[in-house]
């Protein structure tokens, strides 16, 4: 009779086993609360609004009505707020709707501080990040993560081509003026070491707070040093600023090259050419490449009166890939989705044909090396660029196995 006992009781726990296996496979089937909801952690109306801002969510919403405007009949939902760019109200905004609102993804569009915040947050939390504003290389490199993917520039790239503007212009000597946070510092330390291997040399550097309206002291600095290249290792209105002040101040007019290391269309436009022209920089989305590019320019001058930035082209992409992972995985479990993301061949205008490597950095196939037009070659408003060249996207990024991500086995 024990013996008995004990086989029906081995049994039972059997059968309770296999139903606590279905149970828990189910569990990564289909939607959390029925809904797919992404949260975009912003800048409404810092330095960074008008490459990131309402057009982050209307590129993002743009995304949601392609794909369909729905998920099986499921609602797909958005959220937006304002982090000011501090990573302490990123977190607690991101920790806000993942415990009330079920967030099943966070879009960081602004700042590498607020996406190193969320992912850290991300990572204990099992939820997808869509980094499209973040561009320190470490957020695919040391702080790498499976839940996390990175769509825009990041500043290898931009070191790396902009080190390539230089060589075009015969620049031996590089100056910096670079935003005092772990942005201008990442930007900095990968086009020093991109300096080095090509056989230049950095004279100096000064570090400008964000926000900084007056950078006399440090472009002073800068011209004296006589470098064959300023390099502005900043972004936003910091980058918009600089560059305009350096022209009041005459360096170019002195011989000394400018190069802006991340810039984007907005501030080129609120520049002018007149200021800009022969200024050399990198972007990771050209609206004059393509008829494709060009429709996603003319719908976002439609809304806005202006043309987009890398941040939104990149927040469409992001949001229409996870959105086709999700349909493809038939789950919005996020170890399952990114899986299915690196799985999947990025198709769209942004990308052509890009892939998300272990790391999680999205290669395009191009990221492109640009010239601000002469005034007289402009045919529009909008019409800013020559394109120099188009470089291939792995040659762009950074090698898989040099990041020290830990996910990657050298």
């Amino acid at each position: 009779m024990v013996q008995k006992g004990l086989q029906i009781g081995a049994r039972l726990c059997g059968i309770l086993a296999a139903m606590f296996v279905v149970s828990g496979a189910s569990a990564q089937e289909g939607l959390t609360n029925n809904e797919v909801r992404i949260g975009i952690l912003n800048d409404m109306s810092g330095p960074y609004s008008d490459s990131v801002g309402q057009g982050i969510v209307d590129a993002a919403q743009w995304a949601i009505d392609d794909f369909g405007g729905n998920m099986d009949g499921k609602p797909i939902l958005l959220m937006n707020a304002d982090t000011q760019l501090k990573a302490d109200i990123a977190s607690a905004i991101a920790r806000r709707w993942i415990d009330e609102n079920n967030v099943d993804a966070l879009l960081t569009p602004a700042g590498t501080a607020t996406t190193m915040a969320a992912l850290e947050l991300a990572k204990l939390r099992g939820i997808t990040i869509l980094n499209t504003g973040g561009v320190s290389s470490d957020l695919s490199g040391k702080a790498c993560s499976e839940l996390s993917t990175h769509w825009i520039i990041d500043t290898y790239a931009a070191a790396k081509l902009g080190v390539k503007a230089g060589a075009i212009v015969g620049a031996k000597s590089w100056f910096f003026v670079t935003a005092d946070y772990a942005f201008g510092e990442n930007l900095q330390r990968d086009a020093e070491n991109e300096i080095r291997s090509t056989g230049g040399k950095t004279l100096g550097s000064v570090r400008a707070p964000i926000n900084t309206m007056d950078f006399s002291s440090f472009l002073l600095t800068a011209q004296s040093s006589r470098a064959d290249i300023i390099a502005m290792a900043n972004a936003g209105g910091d980058t918009l600023n600089s560059l305009k002040q350096a022209g009041e101040f005459g360096i170019r007019a002195g011989g000394q090259k400018l190069i802006g290391l991340i810039t984007n269309t907005s501030d080129i436009h609120a520049l002018g050419l007149e200021a800009a022209q022969g200024l050399m920089l990198s972007d990771s989305y050209f609206w004059d490449r393509d008829d494709a590019t060009r429709a996603f320019a003319k719908r976002f001058e439609a809304k806005f009166k202006r043309y987009p930035s890398q941040n939104h082209a990149a927040a469409y992409s992001a949001t229409l890939h996870y959105l086709r992972a999700i349909k493809a995985a038939g789950t919005d479990n996020a170890k399952s989705v990114n899986a299915k993301m690196r799985e999947m061949p990025v198709n769209d205008f942004f990308a052509l044909n890009g892939t998300i490597r272990q790391d999680g950095r999205m290669i395009p196939s191009y990221v492109y090396l640009l010239e601000a037009k002469k005034p007289a070659d402009s045919r529009s408003g909008w019409d800013l660029y020559n394109l120099i060249e188009k470089v291939p996207g792995d040659q762009a990024y950074r090698p898989l196995n040099q990041g020290g991500c830990p996910l990657v086995k050298n």
